[in-house]
Formats: structure tokens, sequence, C-alpha cells
């Protein structure tokens, strides 16, 4: 009997190396399914950790050569919160200058949007940029310029007809003002031409009815818009791009 005894007690302390067996044989395996995963997507879990590093964190700021508040270049795609404080530099920037009334910069799903109105920009159908334009695009550039964002140069009317040998329509004239802009920025300041494009909207995305001369006025502009992560990673010049 105490035989029998002592063999069940051998046999219940060697139990517990079956459990420890089970639970190495688990971790092994679920090693080898993230270390597969990771190769053949690292990019993708890349950005998903900066994507929730940037959520938790709400958005930080971050420092750029002289100790200025702003971004530094290279240092990945800003996030929602990041894009915030560049608006917020950039409408600091022009209103030191006595721009302030001539722009309007908000934060939307598809990133940082800076309003230009056109006459900041041109003059009634045209689409040659003002002397006085450029000091406004310089201090915009000064900005946004260094940052692997991808950056979309929106053009947009009011719903005023044109019909020109130059400008059979409202797309024509919108789309010329963006490739202005565009061209502007590309040679005269350190913005990649893979990482910008430029779009005419015609009439057709105003931002107040068409109904009195204010409202038309605001719906002549200019959009510079500063793309999200999500945005500019489906951006075929990009460098975060992914088909």
């Amino acid at each position: 009997m105490a035989r029998r005894k002592k063999a069940d007690d051998h046999e219940n302390l060697e139990r517990w190396l079956l459990t420890y067996a089970d639970l190495i044989t688990l971790l092994l395996a679920f090693f080898i399914v993230m270390y597969s995963m990771s190769k053949v997507d690292a990019k993708k879990f890349g950005r998903m950790a900066e994507a929730l590093s940037g959520a938790l964190k709400g958005g930080t700021m971050v420092i750029r050569k002289g100790d200025q508040p702003g971004v530094v270049p290279g240092s990945g795609v800003l996030q929602i919160g990041n894009l915030k404080t560049l608006g917020e530099e950039v409408q600091k920037n022009l209103n030191r200058n006595g721009y302030g009334k001539q722009i309007n910069i908000e934060n939307t799903e598809r990133g940082l949007v800076i309003h230009i109105m056109e006459s900041a920009l041109f003059r009634e159908g045209s689409a040659i940029l003002e002397p006085k334009a450029l000091a406004m695009l310089d201090l915009v550039a000064q900005s946004i310029k260094g940052m692997p964002n991808h950056i979309r140069i929106e053009g947009h009317t009011d719903n005023k007809p044109i019909k020109t040998s130059r400008f059979p329509s409202n797309w024509e004239l919108s789309s010329a003002r963006a490739t202005e802009v565009v061209r502007y920025l590309t040679d005269n300041h350190d913005i990649s031409p893979t990482g910008i494009s430029a779009l005419g909207y015609g009439e057709y995305r105003p931002i107040s009815p068409n109904n009195s001369d204010e409202n038309r006025a605001r719906n002549r502009r200019v959009d510079i818009v500063v793309m999200t992560m999500e945005m500019t990673q489906n951006e075929p010049g990009s460098s975060y791009y992914t088909p």
C-alpha cells in the first residue's frame, strides 16, 4: 500500500510538467505567428503603432531647429493632433503679417485645410498669381515644407459661368489656379513634386450657398490640404503608399 502511494505522489509531482510544456508550446506558436505577420506587413504594423501612439497622446508638439514650436521634418507622417498644432502655427504667422482676414484654417477628417480667398491670390477670371500672393504662399510654405504628409492643392470657383479662349468653363479655371500654386511651391520651396498634387473642382465644392456676392467670394478660393496619415498612404507618390 505504501508503495502505491509513493507512485501516485511521483505522478502528481510530474503533472505540472505537462501544463508547463503546453504553455511553452502555445507561446512558441504565438511568437511564430507574430513574427510571420510582421515580416509580411511590417509597414502597416509600424503605421498602426504610430496611429495608436498619436491617439493615446492626443497629439503632441515637437521642436524644430532653433527651439521654435513646430514640426520636425522627416519625423514621420503627422497625426491629427500635430496637424492642429501646425494649423495654429500657420494662422499665427499669417495673422502676424496681416493676412489673417484672407485665409481660414480648419481641421477636417481629410487633414488640415487652409482656405485662401481668390482675392489674395488672383484677379477675377485669371490664373496668374498676383505679386502680393507670393509672400503669403512663402509663409505657408515655411510651415508645411519638408513634411512627409501629402499636400493637395484644390482650386474652386463660384457658380458664375466663364467662357474664354483659355478657360472654356470653371473646370479649366480652377485646375489652372491649383496648378499655378503647385508650380510656385515646388519651384521656390523645398516641396517635392511627388508629395504634392493639384485638383480643380470648378463650382462643385462650395463652402457657402452661391446666393450672394459675399458667399460667392468665399467659394472662389484655393485650398491647401495637408493630408492625414490615412489619406497620405493612399497617394501613389508617397513613400507611405501601400497598393
